[in-house]
């Protein structure tokens, strides 16, 4: 049987939700297909930092349109997703570190942006009072914070399916391809045709991009995280640091979650990673140097999500360089939580109006359009 949609969207993460709820927003009815279950992967299981501190200048803009919803989250999906504004911030651990701060928020600055101030170590030391005194500053970005991921995933697709999206999970899309002006997706005996497609498949995106005839430079990671046992109360903020991999926060029963970017072994082909117990180590031993009161903490569990990484470390954003009717949107990089909100809606704006005020040229698949390109997994 095929069914009519007004859109297809690949990828039932966070991004895919979102914009599914936003053109549900704008008056579409769009099919939404997860060959797993909304967040299953990097969606669901990222440390749910919302910031917009140290972000490369092209995902900016995204990420202030995002910010603006995210203060505002209950009013969009009925659920307030967790969201704690306590701000984050970024610790230079000697003069050097704080030198390349300074240098970063005058650029800055200079270019209109002013969500990231420079902070001395007094600052530093009245915002996260338990940090090593050795520590000179850093940077802090106020509005910032963090949220619970899985919920958040969960409140969007829930929305939408509420506003009208027809939401297929369990069931991989296969056999994309258009005939004519449509798109059409194969599920599990369905076929769906719309004139839209989305590629929101996260990890799997690239394979899809490559189908399709736009291969791009993307790998597959496996970020890890960890969480501790309880410890006193010792931080509000999120705190990522200038030089070595590390973020942690601490949430309100006392334990710590504790990433920062080293690597799990992922298998897409079976949805498994093999942690690297060895860089957790190195984590955890960073946390215990620069908060002494985290040494009396253990260690109680570990994992990893499956996310798709950009040569560039910035994602794919926006129409097909090749297709009408196709949108990527995919390669967040292991920082594509916060721009979650934002970037449906700035999708829809691109499908509904073929534009929008949002600056996201430089995130264009355009920008790998070059006879040596091709993707890998």
């Amino acid at each position: 049987m095929t069914v009519r949609a007004d859109a297809i969207i690949v990828g039932g993460g966070i991004h895919g939700c979102s914009t599914a709820l936003h053109l549900c927003l704008a008056g579409l009815k769009p099919v939404l297909i997860e060959k797993d279950y909304a967040g299953r992967h990097a969606s669901g299981v990222n440390a749910g930092g919302v910031r917009q501190l140290a972000r490369d200048v092209a995902e900016i803009p995204l990420s202030i349109r995002s910010m603006g919803i995210w203060e505002n989250i209950a009013e969009l999906v009925d659920d307030d997703c967790g969201f704690e504004s306590f701000g984050q911030v970024l610790v230079a651990e000697n003069d050097a570190e704080l030198d390349a701060c300074r240098a970063r928020v005058a650029d800055l600055n200079a270019r209109g942006f002013t969500h990231e101030e420079l902070i001395d170590g007094a600052e530093l030391r009245r915002l996260v009072p338990a940090v090593a005194e050795s520590c000179p500053g850093g940077v802090v970005s106020r509005r910032d914070g963090a949220a619970q991921p899985a919920k958040t995933t969960t409140a969007f697709r829930r929305k939408a399916e509420q506003l009208g999206a027809i939401v297929r999970e369990g069931m991989a899309a296969t056999n994309i391809r258009k005939e004519g002006t449509l798109w059409h997706v194969d599920v599990e005996g369905d076929t769906y045709a719309a004139p839209i497609l989305v590629n929101a498949a996260g990890a799997w995106a690239g394979r899809v991009a490559a189908q399709l005839g736009e291969p791009v430079p993307v790998t597959t990671v496996a970020p890890m995280l960890m969480i501790t046992s309880p410890v006193p109360h010792f931080i509000d903020p999120v705190v990522i640091l200038r030089g070595r991999k590390l973020s942690f926060k601490q949430f309100k029963n006392g334990t710590v979650l504790i990433g920062g970017g080293h690597l799990a072994i992922p298998d897409q082909d079976r949805n498994e990673t093999v942690l690297d117990w060895r860089s957790l180590a190195i984590s955890a031993r960073t946390v215990f140097e620069l908060f002494p009161v985290m040494r009396s903490a253990t260690i109680v569990r570990a994992w990893a999500g499956i996310e798709a990484r950009m040569q560039d470390d910035i994602p794919v954003f926006g129409p097909s360089a090749v297709h009408e009717g196709l949108y990527h949107q995919f390669g967040f990089s292991l920082h594509g939580f916060q721009l979650g909100p934002g970037a449906g809606a700035v999708m829809a704006e691109l499908i509904v109006h073929g534009g929008t005020q949002t600056q996201i040229g430089e995130l264009s698949i355009e920008r790998f359009r070059n006879p040596s390109t091709s993707a890998t997994a």
